[in-house]
């Protein structure tokens, strides 16, 4: 099975209002849920059903107070991990911002905390490949380990996170937008297999979720992955899109990172964006 691919042709990131720059990855499946690469953007797999996604289970609170979430990257400090993805030459698949953060989220809903020597060595290359000599990996480490703190901080909240989406062009589908995202997050489960070998049933409506945004014929051998898409509606606009990579997500950690709720005390609203799922969104990363 092959991970992902980035896109061929990387580029800075754009400041608000500039054009959008294309995006395209493909991805590798690992686990019964069937084996593929390549995915081609834009085809958002799905039929109406009128299934609704059920919500994340609410991290239990208790006595002590909680630490504060890490402090997120400014979009300045975004866009020069980007700068700095793109100095790598052409001979090293490296991930973009936008796939690199699905990667973090598949390596941190493992139920085993994956070594971060072994998850650090696939983005600069998805293969490992040893980055250049004179590439600055410290500085590009220390951007990666903020951002994965950041989501590990939310994830076992279960707090909303602002998965790092850029819309590609004012025509792009929601699911052409997301599935960067998509891709990163099937290259580590695809490199990290624990959480998929788990074969819990639990799991196939948040990985539908994701998956759908995927051309079908890329799962292959994985009937019962596209039948749970086939009962999902397609997303109609992208803060809905959005929002469901937060919620399978964090509907993930239910299953590979279950935590005990405290005996007497109701579990607390959360899984969802600020103000409820038609919320506003929170600032992000300018759009490219």
């Amino acid at each position: 099975m092959t991970p992902p691919r980035p896109p061929a042709k990387k580029s800075a990131p754009r400041p608000a209002g500039a054009p959008a720059r294309k995006t395209t990855a493909g991805t590798g499946f690992g686990s019964n849920f069937g084996a593929g690469r390549g995915p081609a953007p834009g085809k958002p797999a799905g039929a109406p059903a009128g299934k609704t996604a059920p919500r994340p289970a609410a991290a239990p609170r208790s006595g002590t107070k909680p630490l504060p979430p890490p402090e997120p990257l400014a979009e300045h400090e975004i866009d020069a991990l980007q700068a700095l993805l793109d100095t790598l030459p052409a001979s090293h698949d490296a991930l973009d911002v936008m796939s690199l953060d699905g990667y973090l989220a598949g390596v941190l809903l493992q139920p085993d905390p994956v070594p971060e020597v072994r998850w650090l060595a696939h983005i600069v290359d998805v293969d490992g490949k040893a980055p250049p000599p004179r590439f600055d990996v410290q500085r590009l480490h220390q951007l990666v380990r903020r951002r994965h703190a950041e989501l590990a901080h939310a994830i076992s909240e279960r707090d909303w996170f602002d998965p790092w989406v850029y819309e590609l062009d004012d025509a792009a589908s929601p699911s052409e937008v997301v599935m960067p995202w998509v891709a990163g997050f099937a290259t580590a489960v695809d490199l990290f297999p624990a959480l998929m070998d788990r074969h819990e049933p639990a799991l196939m409506e948040p990985l539908a979720l994701l998956y759908r945004h995927l051309d079908p014929e890329d799962l292959e051998d994985a009937d019962e992955l596209l039948a749970e898409i086939e009962t999902l509606e397609p997303p109609e606009t992208l803060d809905e899109a959005v929002e469901d990579l937060v919620r399978a997500t964090l509907l993930m950690a239910d299953v590979s990172l279950p935590q005990d709720k405290p005996a007497g005390k109701p579990a607390a609203k959360s899984g969802g964006r600020p103000g409820g799922p038609g919320g506003p969104r929170r600032p992000g990363p300018p759009r490219r």
